[in-house]
């Protein structure tokens, strides 16, 4: 009786994991077509399912706002399903993609770009590619200080790499904070609205590389979702049953901080996505990782994808950081986070 009651509420978890992957697609689908319709120049959507758009819509829709949506639901993704990854690796709900310090890293890197872009441009002209070039670079210094640390990512280095994260975070608020200080009016202003978050001003050739890698990378992590299943039974017992651990973790970890390191060179700094779409999904639906990595990355889309047209919509037509609305919707969920972890007493 046991057995057939355990069968039946599989395949009822199967059944009802599957469907809301079904609603996830549908309602992405809806959001885009949502996206790429408002704005402070409106085109129905029935003119773009139908084609009849002149060549000012044609010029809004395929240069400013496609480029930008698509944009949008890729970082959503990549910061989402880097979330998931870590939390599992880690085993730790807190976890998230800023908290091994590539978030921070590449952060210093664009500010640094952004108060010092006149003396790069004169040496070495990158145009719109400088601040990205340089976010990458920044993220890319702070994986290799965390592959020093831990001793090439090793068995026993997940709290020396917390640390190393912490280390990182502060050191970058440091380096900002004196970026900040030394830069002048228009800098500032620029310095100011990146670290906030914003899609606005992208282009095709910009976001093109950007979406080829964050794509290859969502899939190959996707890969991992049972080696990420047996973790949760604790290192020793996953060896046991043929995960490689430290192998596993190097790739977890360079592939978080590929994407993350992307997303915020093209988007600057976003919060609380990581921390909080994989947990919504988790409470939707369960919590192994074939669903719970694209469910994320999903989901992510979705909260992304809707909160930058909620800053485009809100002030039109001026426009909020996308920043100020994850971390709105981000700050109250970490809060009852931890109260909830609290009340469970899983710390």
């Amino acid at each position: 009786m046991d057995m057939v009651l355990s069968e039946f509420l599989n395949k009822f978890l199967i059944l009802k994991q599957k469907s809301l992957l079904l609603i996830f697609f549908i309602v992405l689908f809806i959001s885009i077509f949502l996206a790429i319709s408002v704005g402070s120049f409106e085109i129905p959507i029935l003119d773009i399912i139908y084609g009849k758009i002149d060549s000012l819509d044609k010029t809004i829709l395929f240069t400013i706002r496609m480029p930008r949506v698509i944009l949008a639901a890729f970082v959503g993704a990549s910061l989402a399903i880097s979330g998931a990854c870590l939390q599992g690796l880690f085993r730790n709900p807190l976890a998230d993609p800023g908290l091994i310090g590539v978030s921070a890293g590449a952060a210093l890197g664009a500010a640094f770009s952004i108060v010092f872009s006149a003396n790069f441009v004169s040496l070495i002209y990158f145009g719109p590619y400088l601040i990205p070039f340089s976010a990458i670079i920044g993220s890319a210094t702070v994986i290799v200080i965390l592959f020093v640390v831990t001793k090439g990512f090793g068995y026993d280095g997940v709290t020396y790499m917390l640390l190393a994260g912490i280390a990182v975070n502060a050191i970058a608020g440091v380096g900002i904070g004196i970026l900040t200080y030394i830069s002048d009016d228009s800098e500032l202003r620029g310095l100011t609205f990146w670290t906030m978050g914003s899609f606005g001003g992208v282009t095709w050739p910009l976001i093109l590389p950007a979406v080829i890698i964050i794509s290859l990378v969502i899939v190959w992590t996707i890969g991992l979702s049972r080696k990420l299943d047996l973790i949760q039974l604790g290192d020793a017992e996953a060896s046991r049953l043929g995960v490689d651990i430290k192998k596993l973790r190097f790739g977890v970890i360079i592939s978080s901080a590929v994407v993350v390191g992307i997303s915020v060179a093209l988007s600057g700094m976003i919060g609380f996505v990581g921390l909080i779409v994989p947990h919504l999904v988790r409470i939707l639906g369960g919590v192994n990782h074939s669903y719970v990595l694209l469910s994320s990355a999903l989901f992510g889309s979705i909260l992304m994808i809707i909160s930058d047209m909620l800053c485009r919509t809100i002030i039109s037509p001026a426009e909020l950081p996308v920043g100020l609305i994850t971390s709105g919707l981000g700050s109250p969920f970490f809060l009852w986070l931890i109260f909830n972890m609290r009340s469970n007493n899983e710390y």
